[in-house]
């Protein structure tokens, strides 16, 4: 049989002359794959789903470039235009003149990142500065189309006495004539130039988007519902009009003007004050959701509670890498104010308690390794409040489960993947992970897991666990989970990191695994609080005998007049056991005075301890009004069998 002969073929005409020309021929013919610029046009043009999605990618790019801070004024509630600003290294001409004429060519994670100073020398896939980087493939900046079909890039390198200025018009997909099918696609036009800086010690970029677009504008505005709103209330009928969110940034007039309108008695309605630092408002907007749960709203949802402009600041502050509002999970010293836990890695262990006492964290107990130092020093401001993670841990409200305290299991991954082709599996995979269980969970979009990135996120919580097939809803709603994944499921992500390729090996081991916690919480919460609940009935038991020993005692004493004695014992023995307590009391045979065989069927008692108790102390109480000691030995058995039975006829 002939060898095959393989052709190299780099031109279209070239391999379709070829291919009709060999025809039965053992040829083989080898080419590249190649997009069409066109494409990734597309794609740039309606890719993410929300406007914070756009602002997300603008930050992440922040955190790229070393930020320490950005700064995003949208002024609300009109959004005529929004900026943001940051303190990175900036972008040097040729670093502006590569993102612009690279859409979809990043530099970043490449050794030309390194020359355009966007990646550290000895590792390209970090920030000049150390952090791992967040982008990837060099789209991130013109997401703003999503928001905008103008805007202007304002950057400037330390150093550097100039700054440019690049203000870019974007073309829409649907602007380019269907005639026009080549294969190079103008996404837009931009003009550049170069002006003198005054300071030439600064850095960082601004980029100002100045034609939002009307929909921006009116989902933004919560146009929408306004608009429902004020139909309802001009209706005037008997149903009641929709009622605004608890929580709003105010209403602009209709007919495209800018003024404010009043709702109610105020333009707005904000759980923190004007005067408050930018980090405390924060804090008040979480802690304004958790009070919802003492409200009439027990399972606070943020599109109840919140307009769609603090709806997104919500989903932006869980998107971008920041310190948590009330510290991270890993680094709080809980104390005894959580059952702690240590998640295997598998499936085949069980979790493991942990104990936590003083200044112990997750992180020292189970040798997490360090913080992430780049969160302590990347803070987010969008209008007037600092951005934390949303997510809460502590002080949480009290509920009546069995459960008197929340769980924290902890877990932490590292797969080689050794066995398989790192082509086909995308190299190693590490991450940390903690799953988080409390009654109640607020708001109720937090009910779920939520996969990092390099810290970063653009999926939010998902509700269904990464597809987890178990039915048990009840438990589910009451876990939040967070995976850090710090090596790895880049390649899993898909382009708008918003959501994830399952198929690949790395999202299918993360899934299972969460899938095997899941399982493994489920049990180890049952087993605990069936443990909680059986020390409690114990509990309630001790609780009981003493209350009863404590009227036995009173009875006795009353009738006595001798504070130092104390009732007789009142035992009940098997045959061939000791025949008597000992001493002064009284023994009886077990077998006749319950489950006595020729006792009428509604007559019978059935031996336990809690019955021989309760049994014994009545017989002490009649031993103190010397009614026993009336009676022969006989009589004595069959009372006690009959009052036996009348006390088994009061359990449930």
């Amino acid at each position: 049989m002939t060898k095959p002969t393989l052709i190299e073929v780099t031109t279209e005409d070239e391999l379709a002359i070829r291919l009709s020309q060999h025809a039965g021929s053992s040829d083989v013919f080898t080419t590249t794959l190649h997009t069409d610029q066109r494409v990734l046009a597309r794609v740039t043009d309606g890719i993410y789903r929300q406007p914070g999605s756009a602002l997300r990618e603008l930050i992440s790019n922040a955190y790229d470039a070393d930020a320490t801070e950005v700064i995003v004024q949208t002024d609300r509630p009109r959004f005529d235009q929004i900026v943001i600003s940051d303190n990175g290294v900036g972008m040097s001409p040729a670093a502006l003149a590569h993102v612009l004429n690279h859409i979809g060519g990043s530099a970043k994670r490449h050794r030309h990142g390194v020359d355009l100073g966007m990646a550290r020398s000895d590792d390209p896939t970090r920030s000049p500065g150390g952090r791992k980087l967040i982008g990837k493939i060099g789209i991130g900046l013109f997401s703003v189309s999503q928001l905008t079909n103008s805007f202007d890039i304002i950057t400037k390198t330390k150093g550097d006495p100039f700054r440019s200025v690049a203000s870019v018009v974007l073309r829409q997909y649907t602007d380019e004539p269907v005639e026009n099918d080549g294969e190079m696609y103008e996404a837009g036009r931009v003009n550049l130039w170069r002006e003198p800086a005054e300071d030439i010690e600064s850095q960082g970029t601004r980029i100002v988007l100045t034609g939002v677009r009307p929909s921006t504008k009116k989902l933004l505005r919560s146009s929408e519902l306004w608009e429902t709103i004020e139909q309802a209330e001009e209706l005037s009928d008997d149903s009641p009009p929709p009622k605004p969110p608890r929580y709003h940034i105010g209403r602009v007039q209709g007919g495209g003007g800018s003024e404010l309108r009043n709702i109610g008695e105020q333009l707005d309605a904000t759980p923190w004050n004007a005067t408050d630092e930018p980090v405390e408002a924060f804090s008040k907007l979480v802690d304004a959701v958790w009070e919802e749960v003492g409200r009439a709203t027990p399972n606070p949802r943020l599109s109840e509670i919140f307009d769609a402009y603090l709806q997104m600041v919500w989903d932006l502050s869980l998107a971008v890498p920041l310190q948590y509002v009330d510290g991270h999970p890993f680094d709080i010293a809980f104390g005894d104010s959580v059952y702690a836990f240590s998640m295997p890695a598998s499936p085949r262990n069980t979790p493991t308690k942990v104990e936590l006492s003083g200044e112990d964290t997750a992180r020292s107990a189970l040798d997490l390794g360090p913080e992430v130092g780049a969160l302590l020093s990347f803070s987010v401001l969008v209008d007037d409040l600092e951005l934390r993670r949303p997510i809460k841990f502590r002080d949480l409200p009290t509920t009546s489960n069995v459960l008197p305290k929340p769980m924290l299991f902890v877990g932490s991954c590292s797969e080689a993947f050794e066995e398989h082709n790192e082509a086909f599996t995308g190299g190693p995979l590490e991450f940390q992970a903690y799953l988080f269980w409390n009654p109640k969970i607020a708001p109720t979009e937090h009910r779920g897991a939520l996969v990092r990135v390099h810290e970063s996120s653009g999926s939010l919580f998902d509700p269904t666990f990464l597809r987890y097939q178990i039915s048990e809803q009840n438990r589910l709603r009451q876990i939040t989970c967070e995976i850090f994944v710090t090596r790895g499921l880049d390649g899993a992500l898909n382009i708008d990191r918003e959501s994830f390729n399952y198929a690949h090996p790395h999202a299918i081991y993360i899934s299972r695994w969460l899938h095997s916690a899941l399982r493994r919480l489920a049990s180890t919460q049952k087993r605990v609080a069936a443990e909680l609940r059986q020390a409690r009935r114990k509990e309630e038991r001790e609780e009981r005998e003493a209350e009863r020993n404590q009227t036995v005692r009173t009875a006795w004493e009353r009738v006595s007049d001798d504070d130092g004695s104390s009732p007789p014992p009142v035992v009940f023995v098997d045959e061939g056991d000791e025949p008597s307590p000992g001493g002064e009391g009284y023994c009886f045979p077990r077998s006749e005075v319950f489950e006595t065989p020729d006792a009428p069927d509604g007559f019978r008692a059935k031996a336990s301890a809690q019955a021989e108790q309760r049994l014994a102390a009545v017989a002490q109480v009649l031993n103190a009004f010397n009614l026993l000691d009336q009676l022969d030995e006989a009589h004595r058995v069959r009372l006690l069998e009959s009052i036996a039975a009348v006390l088994e006829s009061f359990d449930p």
